[in-house]
């Protein structure tokens, strides 16, 4: 059985996804959609995933910056849709600072190996590992 917050994350990483994939509206709009997709009515509160998705959207221009900085001999185009939003996900948690940098990095090099591909876990580990030590957070 997972985690809370690992079901949260691996949510957050689905909005973030469909967000990217609808054109990047609203997340409001992508938290209805994927309501409406589950036969849910839409709340109009956030849970844990919707608040880190709507984080990483809100630091997407500095997050952006930050990735493509650390991930050398890599443009952010060409690093691939889930593990760019895995990248930006585990940012908007460093920032928040609430969770040991060690549990969003390992949180989000295991997202990688549920949604990405085989190489992507360890691309995830590097670049976060690299603005980690950046920022000091280890």
């Amino acid at each position: 059985m997972q985690r809370p917050e690992t079901k949260a994350r691996a949510r957050a990483l689905q909005l973030l996804y469909a967000w990217e994939l609808s054109g990047r509206p609203t997340i409001e709009t992508v938290i209805a959609r994927v309501a409406v997709i589950h036969g849910r009515a839409p709340r109009g509160v956030y849970d844990r995933g919707a608040d880190l998705a709507a984080k990483a959207i809100a630091g997407l221009p500095e997050f952006d910056r930050r990735i493509a900085d650390a991930a050398e001999h890599w443009r952010l185009e060409r690093v691939g849709a889930i593990e760019r939003n895995i990248l930006r996900l585990a940012l908007a948690e460093l920032d928040e600072a609430s969770t040991p940098s060690r549990v969003v990095i390992d949180e989000a090099v295991k997202l990688a190996h549920w949604f990405a591909g085989s190489r992507a876990p360890a691309f995830i580990n590097g670049v976060l590992d690299a603005i980690a030590h950046e920022t000091g957070a280890l």
